[in-house]
């Protein structure tokens, strides 16, 4: 069991994209909507936007013409976020235009978000790390700023299996390592980012948007659970052994709908 068996990233983005769509807590919206007000469109920066799943969503939960400039580092990915966004219109008709920026998102500041109302951003926290938290929210303080889909690290499982809880301790610490001298927060990035909004005088409200996953989802579990699994294997090779018996059981009980899984998410509202 190895990260590699797991799909191409944009395929992976496209099957969680209508789990995190019912996941992300709808009532943040409500602080967002009241402070986008006025006739000009809306210019609002994503984040990390990958194929364009959050710009989708939120796009048409917004009234009024809107602007999106959408952020990320991949170019294949950004062409497929601008595609994916022809034909989607505001929540009252109005039209919504797109504009593309690669780059390293990281090293934005707020010269580069100085035209935003809205900055926003879907599963991508617990990509980061200390420093980069204190960047991003340096450059977006002076408007709200949603950030959807951080994991908390927590899993739930029915049913429970013994090795459940080593596979998620192990996963976590994956989530929190170290590549190419980053030090990743993983779990810990929601709890950073809300203390470098509020160093920075910005109140933050977190609302849970978890994933619950049942026999609806069979592809989304098997999928997430192969890339979840692998993940813990990498961090601690002791477990490959033990993995092997406890993939069958799992990914058996997903395809005959015998399995549930809550994966728990948090959504940040900074500012709003």
């Amino acid at each position: 069991m190895t990260a590699e068996e797991t799909l191409p990233f944009a395929d992976w983005l496209r099957l969680r994209e209508p789990a995190d769509a019912a996941a992300r807590a709808e009532d943040l919206l409500d602080a967002v909507r009241a402070q986008l007000t006025g006739d000009a469109p809306t210019v609002i920066h994503d984040l990390g936007s990958g194929t364009g799943s959050m710009s989708r969503w939120l796009a048409a939960r917004l009234p009024g013409p809107q602007h999106w400039v959408l952020h990320d580092r991949d170019a294949d990915l950004l062409a497929r976020a601008a595609e994916g966004m022809r034909g989607v219109t505001a929540a009252d008709g109005a039209p919504v235009t797109v504009h593309t920026r690669c780059g390293d998102l990281t090293r934005l500041t707020a010269d580069d978000l100085a035209d935003g109302s809205l900055v926003t951003a879907s599963a991508l926290l617990d990509m980061l790390t200390a420093e980069e938290i204190e960047r991003v929210a340096a450059a977006c303080v002076g408007r709200p700023a949603l950030f959807a889909i951080s994991v908390t690290g927590r899993v739930r499982f029915t049913p429970a299996d013994p090795l459940d809880e080593a596979v998620e301790a192990a996963f976590n610490d994956h989530q929190r390592r170290t590549v190419e001298g980053r030090r990743l927060l993983g779990p810990d990035a929601v709890a950073a980012t809300a203390a470098a909004f509020a160093r920075r005088g910005v109140d933050v409200r977190e609302r849970p948007s978890p994933w619950r996953l049942g026999p609806e989802q069979a592809d989304l579990t098997a999928e997430w659970f192969r890339g979840w699994l692998g993940a813990a294997c990498e961090q601690r090779p002791d477990l490959t052994g033990p993995a092997q018996a406890y993939a069958r059981r799992r990914l058996a009980d997903a395809a005959a709908g015998r399995l549930t899984v809550l994966v728990e998410h948090t959504d940040l509202l900074a500012g709003g």
